[in-house]
């Protein structure tokens, strides 16, 4: 695919029980504001949709109003979960042609959508399990949303401080990593960034592979994991179990203050992973000088990881729903390029911990 064929990360679409509470969620917890919405009361009349944003983050919600349509069949296999990674195109012909000379990536028939805001031409791409990648043009189009939305006028909401995705991370099957790298590689045009083997990401107990890939200096990027063999059940495959299949497991959110970001969220609910106060005896040390206050990244349990390019502070939450499947990171990038490699096994044994209150250890 050219250099230019994919923009960036349009918005995400999740398949959901009750869009409503999802949107709740969204809005009280983690600050996002309702864009649109769409459903009976605008004609579409099999679905629920909100459309919600902060920063330049977009997500869809959406439930079904029938018992027997994807979006409900999506929701009993997997519980709450990513459908569509929906990926913004400057040219959809040109990403299609493409696409279709490396002859590796499927997808359907591009459509032209007409509307009264002038045209939107899209197609979909399928990716690991049940999640796509609709690929959007907007060339044509002057509307501020896809149709079959209208605006919600949403005020008096606090945004949290995101500003944009950082990384959507995808959970495969052992032994099936390679294949989506080359999938997105060899049939996009993405490039690897950077892989962790099972030394690098495991406990006592258990152990993963993450290989990430980019497209366009980083304007998309997408780690991919797999498990890997331990004493015990890897997080990875515990994600699979629940999910019934290769899904979406988190999505990363990029702010510019995470400790005021954090604060918020925690006022309005979200719950963290925590983090041992021994994780903090030895991060002035392995971390160096950082402007943060330290006491206050352990009140708040954010994990602190330097690279060659300056150093990083993230977090995460509990997962969003009842199964232990997709959840949120909060990251903040002071020069670093990299992931946290060095928080890997604080983050994992605090998931471990949860793992074995749930007995999936």
């Amino acid at each position: 695919m050219s250099e230019k064929a994919l923009d960036r990360v349009d918005y995400v679409e999740f398949y959901v029980g009750s869009a409503r509470q999802w949107a709740y969620y969204h809005k009280f917890g983690l600050g996002f504001r309702v864009l649109a919405y769409s459903g009976p009361e605008t004609g579409v009349r099999d679905h629920v949709s909100y459309l919600m944003e902060q920063g330049r983050v977009k997500v869809m919600l959406t439930n079904s109003l029938v018992p027997d349509s994807q979006i409900s069949s999506h929701v009993k296999l997997h519980g709450d979960g990513v459908k569509d990674i929906a990926i913004r195109v400057n040219n959809l012909n040109d990403a299609i042609s493409d696409m279709d000379e490396r002859k590796i990536v499927k997808h359907d028939t591009p459509r032209k959508v007409k509307t009264e805001n002038g045209n939107i031409y899209a197609a979909t791409a399928s990716t690991y399990g049940e999640t796509v990648h609709s690929l959007i043009d907007y060339g044509e189009y002057e509307g501020e949303f896809l149709p079959g939305f209208v605006p919600v006028e949403d005020v008096g909401i606090q945004d949290s401080g995101i500003q944009r995705f950082d990384h959507i991370v995808g959970n495969v099957e052992e032994k099936k990593m390679e294949d989506w790298v080359d999938y997105y590689v060899d049939g996009m045009g993405f490039e690897p960034l950077i892989s962790f083997d099972d030394k690098d990401i495991s406990t006592e107990f258990s152990a993963l592979k993450s290989k990430v890939v980019h497209y366009n200096n980083r304007k998309i990027v997408f780690p991919i994991n797999e498990p890997a063999r331990g004493k015990k059940k890897s997080q990875i495959q515990e994600y699979l179990d629940y999910y019934h299949m290769p899904g979406v497991q988190h999505i990363a959110l990029h702010t510019d203050d995470i400790l005021g970001t954090v604060r918020k969220m925690r006022k309005m609910g979200i719950e963290f992973q925590s983090t041992p106060d021994s994780y903090y005896r030895e991060l002035a040390e392995r971390v160096g000088k950082i402007d943060e206050d330290m006491n206050e990244l352990k009140e708040n349990n954010i994990l602190v990881d330097r690279d060659d390019d300056g150093y990083l502070l993230q977090i995460f939450t509990k997962p969003t729903g009842d199964r232990p499947t997709f959840f949120y990171e909060i990251i903040q990038r002071k020069g670093a390029t990299s992931f946290g490699k060095g928080n890997f096994k604080a983050l994992f044994e605090s998931i471990e911990r949860d793992q074995a209150r749930r007995g999936n250890l």
